[in-house]
């Protein structure tokens, strides 16, 4: 009798043992991605190209708007700057031979057409009725500025309202591809359903990583833009009502 307990007791331990020792299986994303199926493998290499583009973008963009408001601000010091003594055209001149250090400003730029817009008229003996020439002048080069700004942001949104989708479609081919695999080897079990939908998962994971930091980075610079190109009307209007007021009487 005690033998037979004995026998039942290193049974129990034998069996119990393989639970305790094996625990979780490791999640190893490069594993599941080289044993996914071929269609679910364009996916990812389709996804991973989109995270990496929209990596480009943002690098260049955060770069690009850091730029254009620091010589904005320093622009406008430099227009500002002698107010109290009045406008002349010698000082916009002068402002004018200094637009070179401010190269990416587009308060600069949108200075540059509207001087140049100024000057054209002054020399035909402009009139208040040219006022509106320089204005046009001044939004064409505004809409351009921001047209130059908003360059590539559409890819971010792009990717932040299809990666997920695309993702899933590579997760539906891949539990899709697990079933016929359930069903050409007449089994259910999790040795044989879990790798596949784990390697169908992985699509949808890294649809989300290349979708996540796409939508975030674009509200942020659509932000940014949003205020560079407020600070543009504001220069266009202070800068309609100085040649108003001082040379197209």
């Amino acid at each position: 009798m005690e033998q037979v307990i004995f026998a039942s007791l290193v049974s129990l331990q034998t069996g119990a043992s393989p639970s305790a020792s094996g625990g979780n299986a490791p999640l190893d994303p490069w594993e599941l991605i080289l044993h996914a199926s071929l269609a679910v493998k364009l996916v990812i290499i389709t996804l991973t190209v989109m995270g990496l583009v929209c990596l480009f973008i943002m690098g260049a963009k955060f770069v690009r708007l850091s730029q254009a408001a620091a010589r904005s601000r320093r622009f406008l010091a430099t227009f500002w700057e002698g107010e109290e003594n009045g406008w002349s055209t010698e000082r916009l001149e002068t402002i004018y031979a200094r637009l070179r250090s401010f190269d990416g400003s587009p308060l600069a730029a949108v200075f540059k057409a509207g001087y140049v817009e100024l000057a054209r008229v002054m020399g035909a003996g402009g009139q208040s009725d040219d006022l509106d020439s320089v204005e046009r002048a001044l939004q064409r080069s505004a809409t351009v500025e921001l047209t130059t700004m908003e360059m590539m942001l559409p890819f971010l949104a792009t990717t932040g309202a299809t990666a997920p989708f695309i993702g899933l479609f590579g997760t539906v081919w891949g539990i899709m591809d697990s079933f016929l695999n359930i069903g050409a080897q007449a089994s259910a079990s999790l040795d044989v359903v879990a790798p596949g939908i784990a390697e169908a998962l992985i699509a949808t994971a890294i649809g989300l990583v290349a979708a996540i930091p796409a939508v975030m980075a674009y509200n942020f610079f659509v932000r940014r833009i949003r205020v560079l190109e407020s600070e543009l009307e504001t220069f266009s209007k202070d800068y309609l009502n100085i040649v108003r007021r001082h040379f197209l009487r």
